[in-house]
């Protein structure tokens, strides 16, 4: 059993499963606006599963990124001593991790509702193919943006079952209930994941100009990449704003709102020190702090009505 719990560690560790803060609060954030209704609760069950789809999809996708790239991870001093060019870890056991992730998002996805099941798949390519741009597009970071950017329409497709743009009661357009909530919060989520990602990538902009793989830090240099960088902030930043309006919130969001300025100012401010220690704290633990402040209020708002505008 003790030899079990230390392979689970490591499969944990191998698919950085404590990296699933960055997009699951967004994921449960549109789950909560989905079922405001019900106070932000659509059921154990439904919750359970949301959970389940997103850690699935997080696990296949993870998995795959590693399966692909063992080879440039080998060659690059900073990630020379994951686990698979080490040998921690087999390419089975890899394998059979993804194709598991896989699997647990598909069942996951059938038993919340048809429209889930029916996209479950696209979901899974999309999610995957990101593993691969860096070898071909200089927009690699678009693309692992849109990958993370299903998270909340995912969740919003779960707990409603479809898409409606334009819900009318006794002759009134219920905005709070449209969604296009959802897709103005999966807009944010690629903007944010462009900008951290971009100041992740400075990390590897000597090795991937080495061996001809792409990003925008390769194609810009590190000080353009970090004004794009900014620049797509600024943008998630006014996404979240709109997405604020258009839910009528207020006391609680727009407190959530001026802290995730000041995390964001403060990620920029240590990408520009240009030494690669911050690259924890602007990475991981900034951009999760915001992910989780976004949640909270988030949530806040929808649970306790006096702090939204009436209906």
């Amino acid at each position: 059993m003790a030899v079990l719990f230390q392979r689970v560690g490591v499969w944990l560790r191998f698919v950085r499963f404590s990296h699933t803060v960055f997009a699951l609060p967004f994921a449960v954030a549109s789950m909560a606006v989905a079922a405001r209704d019900r106070y932000g609760w659509p059921g154990g069950r439904v919750f359970g599963l949301i959970l389940l789809a997103m850690v699935g999809a997080r696990t296949c996708a993870m998995a795959f990124n590693r399966i692909v790239d063992r080879r440039f991870d080998a060659a690059n001093p900073r990630t020379a001593l994951r686990h698979l060019p080490t040998g921690a870890m087999s390419l089975f056991e890899a394998w059979a991790l993804c194709l598991a992730g896989g699997a647990v998002l598909v069942v996951a996805a059938a038993l919340l509702n048809r429209p889930c099941f029916y996209l479950a798949p696209v979901a899974l390519v999309l999610v995957c193919f990101y593993s691969l741009t860096k070898r071909f597009t200089d927009f690699t970071h678009v693309y692992l943006g849109v990958a993370l950017g299903l998270a909340p329409i995912g969740a919003w497709l779960a707990v409603r079952g479809n898409f409606t743009f334009f819900p009318i009661r006794d002759g009134v357009l219920l905005v709070q209930q449209s969604a296009v909530l959802p897709l103005i919060l999966a807009v944010a989520v690629v903007f944010w994941l462009v900008g951290f990602d971009i100041i992740y990538a400075i990390q590897d902009h000597a090795f991937d100009q080495a061996h001809g793989l792409h990003s925008l830090v390769v194609r810009w240099g590190v000080a353009n990449a970090l004004k794009a960088s900014f620049l797509a902030h600024l943008v998630m930043w006014v996404a979240l704003g709109v997405f604020g309006l258009l839910s009528r919130f207020r006391v609680a969001y727009l407190t959530g709102l001026v802290l995730i300025l000041g995390c964001l100012v403060f990620e920029h401010w240590l990408a520009r020190r240009r030494s690669l220690k911050w690259i924890d704290v602007a990475f991981f633990r900034l951009n999760a702090v915001i992910s989780v402040v976004f949640l909270v209020v988030t949530v806040a708002e929808v649970v306790f009505p006096a702090f939204r505008w009436t209906q």
